[in-house]
C-alpha cells in the first residue's frame, strides 16, 4: 500500500499540487467488484482545500486515473456500519449516498479517522460520525474539544500530518549546535552510551530550572494564558471569515461560469439567426451567375461557400448543384469536341486511298510529341473550389462528373497515345507504306457532330451510352491494327544488318517516347489531384467492390453505379485508379512498341532496359505508388525478360553452331558476335542503374563461349584443334583487355592462359616433322640413357654409335633444313586465319622452339660423344637467318 501510496502522490496529486494524507482499497457494495482507492488530500496552496478523491486504473491497466473528487465540506454524514464488530463496508453522504467496501477494516478505521481529524482543523463543521468505535477518537474526544484551545486540535490535527512525512532534515543552526556540543565532551563518538547519559543529566537540570522559572513567574504566566484564550477567540472569527471568503468565491466562480455560458449562448443565437436566410445577391449568383467567365465563377464560389453556412435553401442548394454539374459536363463535350476535330483530320487523311500514310503521320508529328492539355486543365482549375463544394454538398453528382470525365479522356487520351506510338513506330522501322484502300469514312462534320450528340442526354449531362463512340474508335483504329501488324509482319532482322547509327535513332525515339509520357501522365495525375480535391490522404466512400475491379483490370468503362457504397482505402489509391482507367491503353502500347524494337534488332532490348530503368528510378522516387510508377515497373518486367531472352538466344545458338569441314575454323562467329555485344553494351550501360543485370548476363555469356569454342575445337577436322583454341581464346583475351569489364578479370586471365598453352602445344608439335629422323635418334639415346646406360658409353651401342649419328645429321645439311622450315611456314599459314594475324607470333614462337632444340641437341652429342668432333651441319646464326628470310619472302 505504501508503494501505491507513493505512486498516487507522484503521478496524480503533486502535478495537481496535492498532498495525499490517506488512502483506502475499496469497492462499491453489491455490484461486481471493481476495485478504486479513496484519497483525503489536501491542497498545498492557500486557501487550502480538503477533497476526497476516488482514482481508478484504467482500462489498460498500466496507470492511475483520476475519476471523481468531492468537497469534504460537502459531506454530511459518515457511517462505519458497526461500533463493535469489525467491518469493512461503511458508506459516505455527499450529494448521495455511496457505500463502499473496504479491503480491511485497519484501513477503514485509519482512512475514518484521517477525515475526522481533517473535519477538527479545516472545516470545524458538524460531520455526523456514526457506528463508529470511540477507540478510534480517543486521540480527541468530544469532551476535549470544548475545553481544548483551538491551537491544541490543530496541533494534534497538525501530529497526523507531521507523520505524513516520514523524515525531516536538520538545519544549520541545529547541525551547528550537536557540533558544538559533540566537541565539548571528548567521548562523544566513542562512549555514545556516556554521553547520552551526560545529555539526559543535562537536560533534567534544564528541566528544572525551567519548572523553578515558570513557578517564580506565576503572575506572567497567568498573563500568557489570558492571552491565548483572546488568541483562540481571534482564531474562531478568522476561521469563520475564512469560511465565508470561500463560499463568495465559490459564488464568483459560478456566476463567472453563468456569464460565460451565456455569451456563448448569444453568440449561437445571433448566428442561427444571421444565417437563416441568404442574401439576394448571393440568390442571383447561385440562379443566373455566369460560369464561363472569371468574375461569374468568383460570384457563384462565394455564394456557394455562404449557402453551407445557411440552415435553409435546401431547393437553392439542390438547385445549384444541378446547373453546376450540368455546365462542367458541356465543358467537358466542348473540349471533346475540338480536340476530337484535331484528331479526325489524322484519321480521315490516313483512311483516303492512295494517301501517303507514313508521311501524313510525320507531317502531324515531325516532333514526334503528345498534344498539351495545359490549357483544358486550366480553364477547369477555375471551378476546382466549386467542385470541392459539390462533393461535400452533392456526393452523388460529383461521382457523375468524375465518371464522366474518364470516359470522355480515356478515349481521348486513347486516340492521341494510339496515333503517337504509330508515328514512334513508323521512324524506327524507317518505311514508307502504300496506302491501302478502306471505306470512306462519313464527313468529318457530321461524324463529330454524331458523337457529340450520343454524348448528351435529354438534361445536357454525359450520358452512359458510348455505342457510337467505340463505332468511331473502331473505325478510326482500322487502320492502325493493320499498320501495327504489318510492321510486326516484317522479316525478323539480324543485329548484323543494323549499323550503330540505325541504333542510336532507335534509342533516340524510344527515349523521346518515355520523356512524352512522363510528363503527360503527370501533369493529368496533378490535374486530376487539384480539380476533384482528391491530395488528402482519407477515406472516400462511394465505389463499389465490384467497379474497383474493375478499373484496375483496366476493361470497365464504368466506375460508379447506384450499388452499396464502399470505402476506398484512401484518395491517393482513387487518384491511380482514375490514371488507370485514364491511359488504360499505354501499357499495352508499350508493350507493342517493345516488342517491334525486339524484333528489328534483339540487342535493342539494351536501350531499353537501360532507358526503361531510369524513368522507373526517376518516377519511383518522386511517387514509389503512382499509376506511372506502377506502369512502368510493369514495363520494365517486360524489357527484362526479352533482355533475358536475347542473352539465352546467344547461348542457344552457341550451342548450334556448326562449322565447314573444308574449310578452316578461323574466329568463330559467336565470338565476334560477343565482342559486339560487350562493345555494345558498355556503352549503354555506362553508369546505368541496371549494371548488376549486365555482369550476370556477361558471366552466362562467356562461360558459354568458352565451353562453345572447346566444343567446336574438338570437332574441327579442316583446322587442328589448337589453332582453333589459340586463336578464339587470343581474341577473346583481346577482347577484354580492350573493354576492361571488370567482373570478366577471372575469365580474361583464363582466356590468356588457354592462348599461351594452346600457342606452345601448336608449336612443339609442329616443329616435330622438320627434323624427325634426327629426332628419333636422340629419343633412342634419351631412353638407353634412362635405363642405365652412362651418356659416354652411349657411343658404343650399335644402332648409336658415331658413324650411326653422322649419317642422321649429313640427311638434314643446311639447305633441308631451310626447305623444312619454309614447307613449315606454308603449312602454319594455311592453318592460320587473316583475322586475327598471328603468323609472325607463332612463328617467332617456332623460331625460338627450334633453336631451343638445337641447344638441346648439341648438348647431348657433347655428353654422348665427347671428343668426337662431331657438329650439326647448321648454326644457331643458321637458323635465325633462314627464319627471317623465308618470314619476308611470305
Amino acid at each position: 500500500m505504501t508503494a501505491i501510496k507513493h505512486a498516487l502522490q507522484r503521478d496524480i496529486f503533486t502535478p495537481n499540487d496535492e498532498r495525499l494524507l490517506s488512502i483506502v482499497n475499496v469497492c462499491k457494495a453489491g455490484k461486481k467488484k471493481r476495485n478504486c482507492f479513496l484519497c483525503a488530500t489536501v491542497t498545498t496552496e492557500r486557501p487550502v482545500q480538503v477533497n476526497v478523491v476516488k482514482v481508478k486504473k484504467s482500462d489498460k491497466g498500466d496507470f492511475y486515473k483520476r475519476q471523481t473528487a468531492w468537497a469534504l465540506r460537502d459531506l454530511a454524514v459518515v457511517d462505519a456500519k458497526d461500533a463493535v464488530k469489525e467491518n469493512p463496508e461503511f458508506d459516505l453522504h455527499f450529494d448521495k449516498v455511496y457505500k463502499w467496501v473496504a479491503s480491511s477494516t485497519v484501513e477503514k478505521n485509519t482512512f475514518i479517522s484521517c477525515i475526522w481529524k481533517l473535519n477538527q482543523r479545516y472545516l470545524r463543521k458538524k460531520i455526523d460520525f456514526i457506528n463508529v468505535s470511540s477507540q478510534l477518537l480517543e486521540e480527541l474526544p468530544k469532551v476535549a474539544e470544548e475545553s481544548v484551545p483551538s491551537g491544541e486540535n490543530q496541533s494534534v490535527a497538525g501530529g497526523d500530518e507531521e507523520a505524513v512525512d516520514e523524515y525531516q532534515e536538520l538545519n544549520a543552526r541545529e547541525e551547528q549546535d550537536i557540533e558544538i556540543m559533540m566537541e565539548g565532551c571528548e567521548y562523544a563518538i566513542s562512549n555514545a552510551e556516556a554521553f547520552a547519559e551526560k545529555l539526559s543529566r543535562e537536560l533534567q537540570v534544564l528541566d528544572g530550572a525551567n519548572i523553578q522559572s515558570i513557578m517564580a513567574s506565576e503572575k506572567q504566566v497567568n498573563i500568557l494564558m489570558k492571552l491565548l484564550d483572546e488568541l483562540s477567540s481571534y482564531e474562531e472569527m478568522l476561521q469563520s471569515v475564512k469560511e465565508q471568503m470561500d463560499q463568495i468565491s465559490e459564488s464568483n466562480h459560478l456566476i463567472h461560469l453563468s456569464n460565460t455560458n451565456n455569451v456563448k449562448l448569444l453568440s449561437e443565437i445571433e448566428f442561427l439567426v444571421n444565417h437563416m436566410d441568404l442574401a439576394k445577391g448571393h440568390i442571383k449568383a447561385l440562379q443566373e451567375g455566369d460560369l464561363t467567365s472569371s468574375r461569374g465563377i468568383e460570384a457563384c464560389t462565394n455564394a456557394a461557400d455562404c449557402l453551407n453556412c445557411i440552415l435553409r435553401e435546401f431547393d437553392l442548394r439542390e438547385q445549384f448543384a444541378r446547373r453546376l454539374a450540368s455546365h462542367l459536363n458541356s465543358v467537358f463535350v466542348q473540349q471533346f469536341t475540338q480536340t476530337l476535330l484535331q484528331l479526325y483530320n489524322r484519321s480521315y487523311y490516313l483512311s483516303v486511298p492512295g494517301h501517303d500514310q507514313s508521311s501524313t503521320l510525320a507531317q502531324h508529328s515531325v516532333e514526334l510529341t503528345l498534344p498539351n492539355h495545359h490549357p483544358f486543365h486550366r480553364d477547369l482549375l477555375r471551378y476546382a473550389k466549386l467542385m470541392e463544394w459539390l462533393k461535400n454538398t452533392d456526393y452523388g453528382k460529383y461521382e457523375g462528373l468524375t465518371k464522366n470525365y474518364m470516359d470522355y479522356l480515356s478515349r481521348l487520351y486513347e486516340r492521341e497515345i494510339k496515333d503517337f506510338f504509330e508515328v514512334a513506330k513508323i521512324k524506327m522501322t524507317g518505311t514508307t507504306r502504300e496506302g491501302k484502300k478502306f471505306a470512306t469514312l462519313p464527313r468529318k462534320e457530321s461524324a463529330v457532330k454524331q458523337e457529340t450528340e450520343s454524348l448528351h442526354g435529354s438534361s445536357g449531362k454525359l450520358t452512359g451510352s458510348t455505342s457510337s463512340l467505340n463505332k468511331l474508335s473502331v473505325q478510326s483504329s482500322g487502320n492502325r491494327r493493320s499498320q501495327s501488324s504489318s510492321l510486326l509482319d516484317m522479316g525478323n532482322m539480324s543485329a548484323s544488318d543494323l549499323d550503330v547509327a540505325d541504333r542510336t535513332k532507335f534509342d533516340k525515339i524510344f527515349e523521346q517516347v518515355l520523356s512524352e509520357l512522363e510528363p503527360l501522365c503527370l501533369a493529368e495525375q496533378d490535374f486530376i489531384s487539384k480539380f476533384f480535391k482528391l491530395q488528402q490522404h482519407q477515406s472516400i466512400s462511394g465505389t463499389t467492390t465490384n467497379e474497383a475491379e474493375e478499373m484496375d483490370g483496366g476493361t470497365s468503362s464504368r466506375l460508379y453505379s447506384s450499388g452499396v457504397p464502399q470505402t476506398v482505402s484512401s484518395e491517393k489509391d482513387m487518384i491511380r485508379q482514375m490514371m488507370t482507367k485514364i491511359f488504360r491503353c499505354t501499357e499495352p502500347e508499350l508493350n507493342n512498341l517493345i516488342a517491334l524494337g525486339d524484333k528489328i534488332d534483339s540487342f535493342n532490348s539494351l536501350y531499353m532496359l537501360v532507358k526503361m530503368s531510369h524513368h522507373v528510378w526517376t518516377a519511383q522516387n518522386v511517387d514509389p505508388a503512382s499509376f506511372l510508377s506502377t506502369t512502368l515497373g510493369n514495363v520494365l518486367v517486360t524489357v527484362k525478360r526479352n533482355f533475358d531472352k536475347c542473352i539465352s538466344n546467344q547461348m542457344k545458338q552457341m550451342d548450334e553452331v556448326k562449322i565447314s569441314k573444308k574449310s578452316k575454323v578461323g574466329i568463330l562467329p559467336f565470338v565476334a558476335e560477343f565482342e559486339e555485344f560487350a562493345a555494345l553494351a558498355e556503352s549503354i550501360f555506362k553508369n546505368a542503374e541496371r549494371r548488376g543485370d549486365l555482369d550476370k548476363a556477361y558471366i552466362k555469356l562467356i562461360r558459354a563461349v568458352f565451353v562453345s569454342v572447346e566444343k567446336v575445337a574438338n570437332e574441327s577436322q579442316k583446322t587442328p584443334r589448337d589453332v582453333v583454341m589459340m586463336e578464339n581464346f587470343h581474341h577473346i583475351f583481346a577482347t577484354l583487355s580492350r573493354l576492361k569489364i571488370s567482373c570478366l578479370e577471372a575469365e580474361k586471365k583464363e582466356a590468356k592462359q588457354k592462348y599461351t598453352e594452346h600457342l606452345q602445344s601448336y608449336v612443339i608439335y609442329s616443329l616435330g616433322q622438320p627434323l624427325e629422323k634426327l629426332n628419333h635418334f636422340f629419343e633412342g639415346v634419351e631412353a638407353r640413357v634412362a635405363q642405365g646406360i652412362r651418356e659416354e658409353e652411349v657411343s658404343y651401342q650399335l644402332a648409336f654409335n658415331k658413324q650411326e649419328l653422322r649419317k642422321v645429321i649429313k640427311e638434314y645439311p643446311g639447305k633441308e633444313v631451310k626447305k623444312g622450315l619454309d614447307n613449315l611456314y606454308k603449312k602454319v599459314d594455311k592453318h592460320l586465319c587473316e583475322e586475327e594475324n598471328l603468323l609472325q607470333v607463332v612463328w617467332h614462337s617456332m623460331q625460338d622452339e627450334f633453336i631451343r632444340q638445337y641447344k638441346h641437341f648439341e648438348g647431348l652429342i657433347a655428353r654422348c660423344y665427347p671428343g668426337s668432333g662431331i657438329t650439326m651441319e647448321f648454326t644457331i646464326q643458321d637458323i635465325l637467318d633462314y627464319c627471317s628470310s623465308i618470314a619476308q619472302s611470305h
